[in-house]
């Protein structure tokens, strides 16, 4: 909840702060060619933020809940930006009203929980199929391939329904994780796993290529050479707007998260808020994607408003990047000093497949995960996930070992294959 929190309200905050803000400053310095629903997705294009710099420097065995809290909020994040911006798009802003309001709160509803549903839907739908149907049961290529299909097809609906596939593409993979990455052989599950990460990293080099080749977009920097001091300015206000409206969501929904929780260790504290601001404040590859879309057509423009607004975009980013990137290391390491007898710990602590195949935010599954193997686990992260709480997680874990796992399968619910790679997985540890 605190994820929803932070990612879906405090990027609609962030955003309705930027876009005042861009309205009350650029109107000043009578920049053309720029309308109200310019103005509005100004503000969604700068909430979109990247936090793949701090997760780089974050560690997920000694900070669990902050590491989750910046990977959680920065997907949801982006994937409520591109909602927002296709919601700015699809309504006509000439004239407000009461009627257009509600037409544009409709439409961000509609994309979001569609494509929040449809993504669940065809996670869950992956795991029946693999649970119920055997496809590839002793063969870890076609279960992987299986699985990588069945995920590349939650994307392809969600373009084939004119919806968020950043969205649709999370939740699936949340749902994946849970259900049907259980329910394949032990060697698939290793495969599955590098065979993502592998993609991922090669993925995000090539997004950071393509900044790098925006950044050297000739064309708008020749119809912004006549008037680099505005360029500078624009540059210079769209980054304070992003700081301004980054801290005014951050500390507020902190402070109310924290007023929910009972026990110190699961509240967030002033220097893990510090690092969820100074995390969101990087831009990248979703930023300038949405500007292209708002102020180019098919990748040109000659209006002199709409190329200042890609060249600021992209020295934003850059800056950002570059600038704030470069800061996050030092930063992280004054706010949260390594524990010494953590990483001995860790050092010290032998791998192994089950503690190695844990997923992402999968709290649940290490919770079972324990209790049967009675796998050592980390300090930090047991008391995170030791005490039971009759919350809505305690609930939601009773209906899905009752009725979900059984029909979809998971940790536990698998089924019994003579001879498979599982069966002779379970004997090695036993």
């Amino acid at each position: 909840m605190t994820i929803i929190l932070f990612g879906a309200v405090g990027t609609l905050i962030s955003t309705a702060i930027i876009s005042i803000g861009a309205t009350h400053f650029f109107k000043k310095m009578n920049i053309s060619s720029l309308r109200i629903g310019d103005y509005l997705a100004i503000g969604a294009i700068f909430s979109a933020t990247d936090s793949v710099c701090t997760l780089q420097v974050l560690n997920q065995d000694e900070t669990p809940l902050l590491y989750s809290l910046v990977f959680g909020e920065g997907v949801v994040n982006d994937a409520t930006s591109v909602v927002l911006f296709h919601a700015i798009q699809s309504i006509d802003l000439s004239h407000i009203n009461s009627s257009i309001a509600a037409e544009f709160l409709g439409n961000f509803l509609y994309l979001f929980i569609s494509s929040t549903i449809l993504g669940v839907l065809t996670g869950l739908l992956s795991a029946y199929i693999i649970k119920k149907l055997y496809f590839g049961r002793h063969s870890t290529d076609r279960e992987v391939a299986l699985m990588i299909l069945m995920a590349y097809l939650s994307y392809m609906l969600a373009e084939l329904f004119y919806l968020s596939a950043i969205l649709t593409v999370f939740f699936c993979g949340i749902v994946m994780s849970h259900y049907t990455w259980h329910n394949v052989t032990e060697s698939s599950r290793i495969t599955t796993k590098h065979a993502f990460a592998t993609w991922s990293f090669v993925a995000e080099i090539f997004i950071f290529l393509y900044v790098g080749m925006d950044a050297l977009d000739i064309e708008k920097w020749k119809v912004v050479s006549d008037s680099p001091g505005t360029s500078v300015m624009v540059s210079s206000i769209l980054l304070g707007l992003v700081l301004v409206g980054r801290a005014a969501f951050v500390f507020p929904l902190s402070f109310l998260s924290n007023l929910t929780k009972k026990f110190p260790y699961e509240k967030i504290d002033i220097k893990q808020q510090v690092t969820i601001w100074w995390a969101g404040l990087m831009r990248g590859a979703v930023s300038m994607a949405l500007a292209y879309n708002q102020f180019t057509r098919s990748g040109h423009t000659h209006l002199h408003g709409n190329a200042i607004m890609i060249t600021s975009t992209i020295t934003v980013v850059l800056f950002s990047t570059v600038v704030f990137g470069l800061m996050t290391k030092p930063l992280v390491r004054i706010l949260l000093p390594s524990q010494k007898h953590t990483a001995s710990m860790l050092s010290s602590e032998p791998s192994s497949p089950k503690s190695f195949a844990v997923p992402l935010l999968n709290r649940q599954d290490s919770e079972d995960n324990q209790a049967s193997h009675n796998v050592p686990r980390r300090t930090s992260l047991r008391m995170l996930l030791s005490t039971p709480s009759h919350t809505v997680h305690h609930y939601w874990r009773k209906f899905d070992n009752s009725f979900m796992r059984p029909v979809f399968g998971g940790r536990g619910f698998v089924p019994f294959v003579p001879c498979s790679p599982t069966d002779q997985s379970v004997h090695q540890w036993q």
